[in-house]
């Protein structure tokens, strides 16, 4: 007799599971509250925490060369080192996708910064300013955080 794995579609279901509900599962699965940071990053953390729990985490010698490689990449900075554990920060590579006035606008996150159209920006939103022509808070206009602070 064979078992299903109901992994696969648990995982499935997260693409069309509500914001609310994938919060909900963020705080159940983390023992924590969900970051303000957009959706796809929230159904990403929450399937990779899924499988996680189901058939185990990484090895603690990967964590360890994980670690030893931020560490080269770094070179010792202090300072590199609290912007590589920045919490408040999408991870170096992360693409921001917001769709405005019919088209869809996409920044990657650098380390320096952002990317967006090709070129370097230090801020979001200068980003938001030069895609709509008003100002803008960034982490608002690309959904990374709520407008009005939580109570």
């Amino acid at each position: 007799m064979t078992t299903h794995d109901p992994i696969p579609a648990r995982l499935a279901a997260l693409k069309t599971t509500p914001t609310l509900d994938l919060k909900r599962q963020w705080r159940e699965l983390f023992d924590s509250e969900p970051p303000p940071f957009n959706r796809r990053y929230l159904e990403s953390r929450v399937a990779y925490r899924i499988q996680e729990l189901a058939y185990g985490g990484l090895k603690p010698e990967t964590i360890r060369r994980l670690e030893r490689l931020g560490e080269q990449l770094d070179g010792g900075d202090k300072s590199k080192r609290s912007i590589r554990a920045d919490r408040d920060r999408p991870i170096i590579g992360t693409r921001l996708v917001r769709e405005w006035q019919g088209t869809e606008q996409v920044v990657t996150v650098t380390a320096d910064g952002f990317e967006w159209q090709g070129r370097p920006y230090k801020s979001l939103s200068a980003i938001a300013r030069a895609i709509t022509g008003t100002r803008w808070n960034g982490w608002v206009f690309f959904g990374m955080k709520n407008h009005r602070r939580r109570s």
